[in-house]
C-alpha cells in the first residue's frame, strides 16, 4: 500500500532542513534547558523560528525526556496562519515528513474525528501551517515513536477544541500539545508586561481573559484551560521569554511561553 506523505514545508525556514543540523540543535537547546520536574499531561509550546523560541520550547520538552516510549499519540493543536476556515482541520495524509523521519498519523482516530460536524478533512490548512510542524522535530526527539494527530484550528470556539481533546486527557499514553506564541511585536518592555498578565490568566485558570492579541492559540489555550478546571489539573508556568531575550532585537519581539498542565 503506497504512503501518502505531507511533506516538511518549513524546512529551512523554521528550523534547519539537514538533519543532522536539526537533530544537533535541538539535542543543544535540550541542554542547555535547565528546567527539572515530572512529566506533564499536557503542555503549550511556542512555535517560532528555533533561533527565536527553541530555547523555550527546549524547556518544556526537557521534561517530557521520562516518557520516552511511555507516550504512543500525541495531539497537536496550533492556530491557521494561512488558510481561512471554520472549525477544525485534520489532514488526509497517512504521514507526515520531518528531516528526521516520517511521523506516520492515528488515522482511526483522526477518521473518527472528522465525523463531528465542526471538523473536516481539509489538507490546505496543513499545507504550509508552521504552528503544528515545528513542534515536531521537538517531539520526535524526547519521545521516539508515537502516532500523530495533528489539528489546525480555524475560525472556532473553545469549546470545539475543549470537545476533541477531553478523550485524550483520560489517556495516559497520549500527550496534548497546544501550539502557541504569545504578544506579536510590541518593544520589549510592552511584550513583557502583556505577557505577564496572559501568564497569569493561564496560571489562574482564567481562560475568558486570553484574547488572539495575546496568544494566536488562544482557542486552543483556553480549550485545555477549561478542561483543567473540569479534571483538576493544575498548569505551571516553566519558561517565560521573548525573541529580545533569545535573539537580541527588543524593537519589536514575538513572545513566547512554556507552560505544563499536571
Amino acid at each position: 500500500m503506497n504512503t501518502t506523505v505531507r511533506p516538511a514545508a518549513v524546512a529551512g525556514m523554521f528550523y534547519p532542513a539537514d538533519p543532522v543540523e536539526l537533530d544537533r540543535m535541538i539535542k543543544h537547546y535540550l541542554t542547555e534547558a535547565q528546567t527539572q520536574g515530572p512529566p506533564p499531561k499536557a503542555i503549550v509550546s511556542p512555535h517560532a523560528g528555533y533561533i527565536y523560541s527553541g530555547p523555550v520550547a527546549a524547556s518544556i520538552y526537557k521534561l517530557l525526556l521520562p516518557l520516552r516510549g511511555k507516550i504512543k499519540r500525541v495531539v497537536v493543536v496550533g492556530p491557521a496562519h494561512r488558510v481561512p476556515f471554520f472549525g477544525l482541520a485534520l489532514p488526509s495524509v497517512d504521514a507526515f515528513a520531518t528531516p528526521l523521519r516520517l511521523l506516520p498519523l492515528d488515522k482511526p482516530v483522526i477518521e473518527q474525528l472528522t465525523r463531528l460536524p465542526f471538523v473536516q478533512a481539509y489538507d490546505e490548512a496543513h499545507k504550509l501551517e508552521h504552528s503544528i510542524e515545528v513542534q515536531l522535530p521537538f517531539l520526535q526527539e524526547v519521545l521516539g515513536e508515537f502516532t500523530l494527530v495533528p489539528i489546525v484550528v480555524g475560525q472556532a470556539d473553545p469549546g470545539m477544541v475543549a470537545a476533541v481533546l477531553e478523550p485524550f486527557l483520560l489517556d495516559k499514553e497520549t500527550l496534548i500539545v497546544i501550539s502557541s506564541d504569545l504578544s506579536h511585536y510590541h518593544d520589549y518592555d510592552t511584550a513583557n508586561k502583556i505577557d505577564l498578565i496572559t501568564t497569569k490568566a493561564i496560571e489562574e485558570l482564567h481562560d475568558d481573559a486570553i484574547t488572539h492579541e495575546q496568544a494566536c492559540g488562544a482557542t486552543g489555550i483556553r480549550a485545555l484551560i477549561r478542561l483543567a478546571k473540569k479534571y483538576s489539573l493544575k498548569p505551571k508556568t516553566i519558561d517565560l521569554r521573548n525573541s529580545g531575550d533569545t535573539a537580541g532585537d527588543k524593537d519589536r519581539v514575538v513572545g513566547y511561553g512554556a507552560y505544563a498542565f499536571y
